[in-house]
């Protein structure tokens, strides 16, 4: 598809493409004013870009935002979350209302501060810490190239869309992310960067110098640049995207709350409620004559069409999966996380042995024999480790390592980056995945920062095992989450594996040293094992 005749004809069918972008404008800072609270200057200033790369870029159905072969459009800065909410509305997705937008960061609504994976369709990752989404998209980039390694092109060819600010890239996990995305050079990932030199305190620059092109192109990533307030020099820089041979970066220079006639370009643009006279010389700046929250039938009507421009392509896609046969159920097999009838049994055969042998070993030598098995069992595990591979036995039988550009192996040697590879594993376990990883029994709490939180409302909980066993403290603390377990013997737990069910594999933080365990490792697991 030539998307840029395509965009030449929407925007002619719709008029302006500004008249769209005032839609998320609007929207944004009238949510953002209703609720006295909220970030509008995000928002107003990347309406260019979202609409351009929505309009006539991103692949999706809004009618099925869960087909599996959509692009994937990750806001990384979440404290924006008007922009990603105005855009669910206006293209159609289900789920969301303008009556959930009134109450934008009200109690009940979906449209909460950040946002939170499974409160609406279309929130693709849980998005509030900076520096998580981008992270998470990693792991989300990696499991597409690797999923279509698996099953081919015909069933998994979509792209990873990143929109990032300053706050993204000054956090420490994105430095890790970027530089793992680069190394395997990830063709498929697309980071969009906000690049408006304004942070809550002031100007970036008070806090920050780097060249951010220049540290992603050291990574190995492309980098372009354009003007975030120009459609045609938009599309350039995102049709140039389209076939980069490695993951590419795109700065966005924009103005934070484009329209605000005093706050535009300031920090005040930032967080803060603009209040009722910006915002009504906003309306006059944009010509936007029309009330709060209403949006002209000739608009949304324009927006609508965007949402089911992915319609014809769904369906072909759709018409590829029916004729792939058994290919086809074995990738919606995958897909669901079910786990083989015959793992249950081959688990509980290896518990028995435990109990009977009770071996006098390092907890990371029974976790290499259990790993074993859920690997034999589950062709859609991927392993891998923070560079202890020799030290935590991560790497099992038949196993062959992911390398740059190419992605048909099942173990990732992530390097010295255990923030980096918890982030990119969260990713990877939203469908489709089945991600394990291995770090220093310490590095597991990592796993339990606040910036990942949100396993609790994902298919799947990425596990991570450790290599050094750590402080009583990180091995409890293991031993409390979902799918892990301490002790030696206990490491298969107490929960039996549900066969054909979604079932999440999971790890602990197995000791270095050989024989008895210390008081804490005594303790029963409190939520199960496998």
């Amino acid at each position: 598809m030539d998307n840029a005749a395509s965009a030449a004809t929407l925007w002619k069918e719709a008029g302006e493409l500004r008249r769209l972008a005032n839609a998320i404008r609007a929207l944004s800072m009238d949510a953002v004013e209703n609720a006295k609270s909220g970030h509008p200057g995000m928002p107003m200033g990347m309406a260019d870009v979202a609409t351009v790369l929505f309009s006539s870029f991103l692949k999706f159905d809004a009618a099925d935002p869960h087909w599996p072969d959509r692009d994937r459009f990750v806001l990384s800065c979440g404290h924006g979350s008007m922009l990603l909410y105005a855009l669910l509305w206006l293209t159609g997705y289900p789920g969301i209302t303008i009556e959930d937008i009134k109450h934008f960061r009200k109690l009940g609504s979906p449209c909460a501060g950040h946002p939170e994976y499974g409160h609406i369709p279309g929130i693709e990752t849980t998005t509030g810490p900076l520096g998580q989404g981008i992270s998470n998209a990693v792991g989300m980039a990696l499991a597409e190239r690797h999923m279509n390694a698996r099953f081919g092109g015909a069933l998994v060819d979509h792209k990873t869309y990143v929109m990032a600010s300053d706050g993204d890239l000054m956090e420490g996990i994105s430095h890790e992310a970027i530089s793992l995305a680069g190394h395997l050079k990830l063709s498929r990932l697309i980071v969009l960067y906000d690049d408006n030199n304004i942070t809550i305190d002031g100007p970036a620059t008070l806090a920050d110098s780097t060249n951010a092109r220049q540290r992603f192109e050291a990574a190995g990533w492309i980098t372009d640049t354009c003007d975030g307030h120009d459609a045609a020099d938009i599309l350039r820089a995102l049709n140039a995207a389209q076939n980069a041979d490695r993951p590419v970066l795109i700065c966005c220079r924009t103005i934070i709350g484009y329209g605000l006639p005093t706050r535009a370009g300031t920090q005040k643009a930032h967080s803060d409620a603009p209040g009722a006279e910006e915002i009504a010389g906003a309306r006059k700046a944009l010509n936007w004559p029309y009330a709060p929250f209403t949006v002209p039938d000739e608009i949304l009507s324009a927006w609508r069409t965007i949402g089911s421009r992915g319609r014809d392509a769904h369906a072909v896609w759709e018409k590829r999966k029916n004729a792939a046969g058994a290919q086809a159920k074995t990738f919606d097999a995958a897909l669901a996380g079910t786990v083989p009838a015959n793992l249950g049994p081959a688990l509980v055969e290896l518990k028995a042995k435990f109990s009977a042998e009770k071996p006098n070993t390092g907890t990371r030598r029974s976790s290499e024999k259990v790993l074993d098995v859920i690997n034999g069992h589950i062709a859609g595990t991927v392993g891998g480790s923070a560079d202890l591979t020799p030290s935590n036995n991560t790497l099992t039988k038949g196993l062959e390592a992911i390398t740059p550009g190419h992605f048909a192996g099942r173990y990732i040697h992530y390097g010295i980056r255990e923030h980096g590879m918890a982030a990119a594993m969260n990713g990877m376990a939203l469908p489709p995945g089945d991600p394990a990883g291995g770090a220093d029994g310490c590095a597991d709490d990592f796993r339990h920062d606040p910036r990942f939180h949100r396993r609790r409302r994902r298919r799947a909980d990425p596990p991570a095992g450790g290599a050094s066993g750590g402080p009583a403290r990180h091995s409890q603390s293991s031993g409390d989450a979902p799918g892990r377990c301490g002790g030696n013997r206990r490491m298969l737990g107490n929960r039996p594996v549900q066969p054909e069910t979604a079932q999440p594999a999971g790890l602990f933080p197995p000791g270095r040293a050989d024989g008895a365990r210390g008081p804490h490792r005594r303790k029963p697991c409190g939520k199960g094992g496998l």
